[in-house]
């Protein structure tokens, strides 16, 4: 198992990779073989085959290594052609043609205004090499279009593709879906996608691909809470460490589509896109429209293979945090709208001596925002609430040692709002209709320059006149008929958004950026290469979060999950949880808290540091390891940890969600270690609490036990017996 990479990776201007990574080799010694081209991980897991006889480039393998020389490959797929059909078998492309007789979803479809140009075919292949990507590119003279695809091989061992599409004729083209097309092989059976709703995200949702399709489709404006552009697919009853997995995440924060396909002829295919509205791309001659990147991962040991590699691709990117990330502590379940400065001084000087290392302010400190029926878009403070500004609370939040941090929507605005008032034309909708609100509130169309700029100089001048080190980024709705002068414009507002953050970055390196959307409705690379925190989800209840969690780490890696200790009753559900069960669930992420601990108790303020002194002893291996997910035949047990990179030290949580049907939970086998050294496993007690008493517990429950990795992979541990919606966090340690 590699360790996990930091440092290096793309720089967000250019998207470069800093290592070379990419390996070709391109057979044209005997010229009735195919032009075929190899790109493989540097750690030799993972291969792709790609070949450009057929008029666009086709993957033929991707997956496992398949030695130095491909030479053979295409002769050994090639398909019979069966009767009842046509006479030959068009290829799946990574842009699938109609015009060559594919019969599945093409990779393009668009037209000219006439109708003409809908079916384009591209030939011969021009092949352009660099150290770290490849480029295939050709051209249909008589659609008057010009097609590119980039691949690149990361060190992450991710597979990163995204194709444009260049209008060469007079008149303008409409595009209405550019699609990227991977194949499966007939092995790849099992469908693993998320849904899920606010407060309750990446909820895991399996099927069986037979003939037909199987469509992930999100047009809520964001990445959803419902709807994220995740797909594995992987050999029969794949798990966490068994079966071979494919994984596909599209890096887009707007509108997208994601489709697994089991076509007739017995081809199997993933297609990932950024879902177009209608019109919404048109493009005039010389302009081209690019596919966001479509990461692509493989492991032949389950779907925690899968995962190191999306983590160690978000780890080595440039935005990736590079210093331990702050205990905070957000404002927001303490005292809502209530800004009173004497209380806030007290939280601040409460959560100081707890450890606590980032205090935030959240919604409420700006001009006329007294509940969530005005003020989006004033934003400047607001004097009635704060007569000196934000100083007060400011300088005694940095005077204890802790960073300031702040709360804004920007891309929203209310119409009970000074803005709005001023400038009702900047809304993202048809004016022509009645606005659909939502939570009383609209979107401002950040495309129009007037508006990027508006929000550029309001946020850019507090974090000029504040030490501000964190910013909490909103997004509290759904966008809804977003028109920008009648035309759909979602995509405009996406890259838009983009390049706000990426402006004020530039002005501010030293401000953190988290992306929120009502909890877990804006989460994907391509917002994350921009921001060093994802709030996971509204929800702080620790039995929700389990799952939540759980379904966030397919892709996320543990520093960027934002997990706080929320008060003792759930704002979200009322459900009532014990402070080990709440804290030990937040304490494998972005730890923070959120609840007025000035009602605390000695007893909960005394656990409550304690907590956070010993996540800070292991935030080193917590987020910067190996972070991996156990089976269990229980339904009731959810068990995840990570491994320290030399595999000496491992931190595993074992919880149970429910009554389990049996008296005895199975023991646990765990993964990731290595099988031929000796660890020391013992309960790490985080919160010590009064629990049912047994007649018997195992007594390394309370001594400890040394035990060989092989034996705690092939044979396990057996758990004691805990209450149901509880959970025991065990450390492991290699003497």
């Amino acid at each position: 198992m590699p360790p996990s990479r930091h440092g290096g990776g793309i720089d967000a201007s250019d998207e470069r990779t800093t290592a070379t990574v990419l390996a070709v080799k391109t057979t044209t010694s005997d010229v009735s073989l195919p032009s075929v081209h190899v790109l493989r991980s540097v750690d030799g897991d993972v291969c792709v085959v790609i070949e450009t006889s057929t008029g666009g480039p086709t993957i033929l393998h991707w997956g496992a290594e398949i030695g130095n020389d491909p030479v053979g490959i295409a002769g050994a797929l090639e398909s019979p052609v069966p009767n009842g059909g046509l006479d030959a078998i068009a290829p799946m492309s990574i842009v699938p043609e109609a015009g060559s007789g594919y019969l599945g979803r093409p990779g393009i479809e668009g037209h000219r205004s006439d109708g003409r140009d809908w079916a384009p075919r591209f030939g011969p292949v021009t092949v352009t090499s660099e150290e770290d990507s490849i480029t295939f590119a050709s051209t249909d003279p008589h659609a008057g279009l010009a097609l590119s695809t980039t691949m690149q091989m990361r060190d992450s061992g991710i597979v990163r593709i995204k194709s444009t599409l260049t209008n060469d004729g007079a008149a303008d083209y409409q595009l209405n879906a550019l699609r990227i097309t991977v194949p499966l092989p007939a092995r790849a059976q099992d469908t693993l996608t998320f849904a899920g709703r606010w407060t309750n995200e990446f909820l895991p949702q399996r099927a069986l691909l037979g003939t037909g399709t199987l469509l992930v489709e999100n047009r809520s404006g964001r990445t959803s809470h419902d709807r994220p552009p995740i797909a594995f697919v992987g050999t029969r009853s794949f798990t966490e460490n068994t079966g071979e997995v494919w994984a596909a995440h599209l890096e887009w924060s707007g509108n997208a589509s994601m489709s697994m396909q089991a076509l007739p002829d017995g081809r199997r295919c993933m297609q990932i896109e950024e879902l177009l509205l209608p019109g919404e791309v048109l493009l005039s001659q010389g302009q081209s429209y690019s596919t966001p990147w479509v990461a692509l991962a493989h492991s032949s040991n389950g779907s925690n293979g899968t995962s190191r590699c999306f983590h160690r691709e978000l780890r080595n990117d440039a935005s990736a945090p590079t210093r331990p990330r702050p205990v905070t502590l957000n404002i927001w379940e303490a005292v809502y709208f209530d800004h009173e400065l004497t209380t806030l001084l007290e939280l601040a000087d409460r959560s100081a001596k707890l450890g606590v290392e980032r205090f935030v302010v959240d919604d409420g400190w700006f001009h006329g925002r007294r509940d969530d029926r005005a003020g989006l878009g004033d934003w400047w403070v607001d004097v009635s609430v704060w007569p000196d500004g934000l100083w007060p609370i400011v300088d005694h939040v940095v005077g204890l040692g802790m960073e300031f941090g702040l709360w804004f929507e920007p891309e929203m605005v209310n119409p009970n709002s000074d803005l709005y008032r001023t400038h009702p034309d900047w809304v993202l909708t048809d004016l022509r209709y009645e606005p659909v609100l939502g939570r009383h509130q609209l979107v401002l169309n950040v495309a129009r320059p007037e508006v990027r700029a508006y929000l550029f100089d309001k946020i850019s001048s507090l974090l000029t006149e504040y030490p501000i080190a964190y910013v909490k980024w909103d997004h509290n709705r759904s966008i809804v008929h977003g028109s920008s002068d009648g035309r759909a414009a979602v995509h405009a507002q996406t890259t838009a958004v983009y390049g706000l953050l990426d402006d004020l970055r530039a002005a501010h390196p030293g401000v953190e950026f988290e992306t929120c959307a009502s909890g877990g409705g804006r989460i994907d690379f391509g917002i994350l290469r921009r921001t060093s925190r994802a709030w996971t989800s509204d929800c702080n209840d620790p039995l929700d979060r389990q799952r939540i969690q759980r379904g966030f780490s397919h892709v996320f890696p543990p520093e960027y999950m934002g997990a706080h200790i929320g008060g003792p009753v759930s704002h979200t559900t009322r459900r009532r949880h014990s402070l080990a069960f709440r804290a030990g669930t937040a304490f494998f992420g972005h730890l923070g808290i959120e609840w007025n601990v000035l009602n605390a108790s000695p007893d909960q303020l005394d656990a409550l540091a304690l907590v956070i002194a010993l996540h800070k002893q292991f935030r080193p291996i917590l987020h910067a390891g190996t972070a991996l997910r156990l089976d269990h035949p229980n339904p009731a047990v959810l068990a995840h940890g990570v491994v320290q990179a030399n595999l000496r030290e491992a931190l595993f949580s074992y919880a149970l969600v429910e009554t389990p049907a049996s008296l005895v939970v199975e023991p646990l086998q765990f993964a990731g270690l290595d099988d031929d050294l000796l660890y020391r496993v013992e309960v790490l007690p985080l919160v010590v609490e009064p629990s049912h008493p047994f007649p018997h517990q195992p007594a390394w429950f309370t001594e400890g036990i040394t035990v060989r990795g092989r034996i705690l992979r092939t044979v396990g541990l057996q758990p004691p017996i805990i209450d149901a919606e509880s959970m025991l966090l065990l450390h492991l340690r290699a003497p």
